[in-house]
């Protein structure tokens, strides 16, 4: 008989950090486009599979002088390469049981509602029957990791786990195998610092407004996101924070673009990595500054011997007569330790 331990281990051994697994009815409630019990109706439990990102991943970004280990191997690497390998193993491990094993993965292919409005987009995809939702379904990843009892979702909207903070990354699972369930996460990690929405170089995370959902039960809150702002920040839009932001360009040809439409392929001389963008602001606010307040406060299971902010963040200062934060071609950064 296939136990949640023997899943667990198999996880393990594959690759993954961390499994929790989540029974189906605790996704009662979900919106029909995010319920995962539509992508397989007869599925017993949801597996979910954390991978964390090595803190040594974003040293370089931190330092302000390397961009490709986190954008290269803590973002595309993992979604695209290692986290789809263990899940694989993972499916046909528990098919060799004689169960079987759906895969969620970390991708998306346009999805079926908008980032934006959370509306379904019929211009995309149409039901396959009646009373069924669009194809293709996308649950929520950190919905899944807190039914999963994984952790909790932060102020930021990013998940966190007691071991790492929000330094992992999410796939799932879903199986006709009748595993039982862990119990949701019952600590507190996030004590609502906001150094997330201080820190964040879009200024994407509101203080003042949350939104929140209920989950098997438990209201989940969160600082309310504004999806274009971080799409752009997350690409390196300021070029407060990004030294391959080209002079040629400005922040405000982004406004109201998701991902900041085709000007910021434009203004970063960057290439995409691992068939992703790259993600040139190194998760500034809702990974690093929540990361270095959460080991200050000693919080997280995963010990490090030295702090990981040894000196002040860095900013890019002024060049030029027009006052613009960045670097003229052929020229050095000039940094600052200044926040």
């Amino acid at each position: 008989m296939l136990t949640s331990q023997m899943v667990k281990d198999m996880a393990r051994e594959a690759g993954a950090d961390l499994c929790g697994i989540a029974s189906m009815d605790r996704f009662e409630g979900a919106p029909k486009q995010q319920d995962p019990r539509y992508i397989f109706p007869d599925a017993k439990a949801l597996i979910v599979l954390a991978f964390r990102i090595p803190r040594g991943y974003l040293r370089g970004i931190e330092e302000g002088t390397y961009f490709m280990s986190y954008t290269g191997m803590g973002y595309g690497h993992l979604n695209l390469v290692q986290m789809p390998v263990t899940l694989r193993e993972v499916c046909c491990r528990i098919e060799d049981h004689g169960y079987e094993a759906a895969p969620i993965p970390n991708m998306h292919c346009g999805a079926s509602i908008s980032f934006i409005t959370q509306k379904e987009t019929p211009e995309r995809s149409r039901p396959v029957r009646e009373g069924l939702p669009f194809p293709d379904v996308m649950p929520d990843f950190r919905i899944m990791a807190f039914a999963a009892g994984l952790g909790e979702i932060g102020y930021s909207k990013m998940f966190l786990t007691p071991e790492f903070g929000p330094s992992q990354r999410l796939v799932a699972l879903l199986t006709d195998a009748p595993l039982e369930p862990d119990p949701l996460f019952e600590g507190k990690i996030c004590d609502r610092c906001m150094r997330c929405a201080a820190e964040c170089s879009g200024k994407a995370i509101s203080t003042t407004e949350t939104d929140s959902v209920t989950v098997a039960g438990r209201k989940i809150e969160w600082g309310k996101l504004d999806i274009i702002k971080c799409s752009i920040a997350y690409r390196g839009g300021n070029p407060d924070y990004n030294p391959f932001f080209q002079p040629t360009h400005k922040p405000d040809q982004f406004e109201g673009q998701y991902t900041g439409g085709p000007e910021i392929f434009k203004a970063m001389n960057y290439g995409s990595v691992e068939g992703h963008n790259p993600a040139l602001e190194g998760a500034r606010g809702c990974m690093r500054a929540c990361m270095i307040h959460l080991e200050e406060k000693g919080v997280l299971t995963k010990k490090f011997e030295n702090p990981f902010r040894r000196k002040k963040a860095w900013k890019m200062t002024p060049l030029g007569s027009d006052g613009w934060r960045g670097v003229l071609p052929n020229q050095d950064a000039n940094l600052t330790d200044r926040e």
